[in-house]
């Protein structure tokens, strides 16, 4: 039968990460054909992009020649001109890495951030599948989040759309940092709700060198000092989500990285955002908050259904 929306024939993603990449292929039902995982090179450019190149005639000799649409999920963004920019890979920055794959491989390679490929796996046959926006946050050692809208990703005429972790904390009160973010500002969403913020919060109010994972286990456990830090993290979570729902309205929220296994979330995020969210005390509020169905591998799911849609640039 297909996934709706998706084209006929075979779809191979790839998944670009700064330790590891992965590939995948997925027919037009979203089964999986074939799928291999390497090292990313650490000797630079040419080496990522000869290694990009050899998944690429792996996948197609291990299915006989057949055609493939060929997606890319790479850290960074591409500028107007097709070069790479604010990659945290960063021999990729400054290239054009969509335009020397199609030299290299004789076809179009088509490319969008990881939290994109998120948004658009699970709002294609995952958590988000057939509803109308999807919103997809990664919670990892940064914040990143990407939209999906009728089964497309959204990106905008300077392909912002999506950088929810580069906005300051919203409703913050009067004892919450503004702490200095990588992209040069202070206060930034990014900064708190992120892993490494996460474990400074409980370090500066609490003590202890303990990272987010380790905080949320103590705190199921019943340390006192760990749950008093997730609790102000949740509801941190919940306000930077109901802005989104104000701006948005998304029919869901995804949440795919580390910190989107925490015990609890989906339940206790739902309860607080309503205090933030616009006219939620006359109706109850139809967001659905959910974990990403496929997990740690929606990433290169979407860099696959990516490919098969095709270019994304406005």
């Amino acid at each position: 039968m297909g996934v709706p929306g998706a084209a006929t024939g075979l779809a191979l993603g790839i998944d670009l990460g700064g330790s590891k990449t992965e590939a995948v292929v997925l027919d037009a039902d979203g089964a999986e054909r074939w799928r291999q995982r390497i090292t990313t090179p650490a000797q630079g450019y040419d080496a990522v992009l000869a290694a990009l190149a050899g998944l690429v005639g792996a996948a197609r000799q291990a299915l006989d020649g057949a055609a493939l649409s060929i997606g890319l999920g790479a850290p960074g963004s591409l500028t107007r001109t097709g070069l790479v920019k604010n990659a945290n890979l960063q021999c990729l920055n400054g290239r054009p890495l969509p335009a020397d794959l199609r030299q290299a491989l004789g076809q179009a390679v088509h490319l969008a951030n990881d939290a994109n490929c998120l948004a658009l796996s699970e709002a294609t046959d995952g958590a988000g599948a057939g509803a109308p926006v999807v919103f997809a946050a990664i919670l990892g050692t940064g914040c990143g989040a990407g939209i999906a809208a009728q089964g497309r990703v959204l990106t905008g005429p300077n392909r912002l759309a999506g950088e929810w972790g580069h906005n300051p904390m919203p409703w913050a009160p009067d004892d919450e940092p503004r702490l200095a973010c990588a992209c040069g500002r202070r206060g930034c969403v990014e900064t708190l709700l992120s892993g490494p913020g996460l474990a400074a919060e409980h370090q500066r109010r609490h003590g202890g060198q303990h990272d987010a994972l380790q905080i949320a286990a103590a705190a199921a456990a019943g340390d006192a000092g760990c749950r008093d830090t997730l609790a102000r993290w949740q509801q941190q979570l919940a306000r930077a989500l109901a802005l989104v729902i104000n701006l948005l309205d998304p029919d869901v929220i995804v949440l795919g990285g580390g910190l989107s296994r925490i015990a609890g979330l989906y339940a206790q995020v739902p309860a607080l955002w309503p205090r933030w969210v616009v006219g939620a005390a006359d109706e109850p509020l139809r967001t659905r908050l959910l974990p990403a169905r496929h997990g740690d591998a929606s990433g290169v799911r979407g860099a696959a259904w990516l490919g098969r849609q095709g270019d994304l640039t406005p």
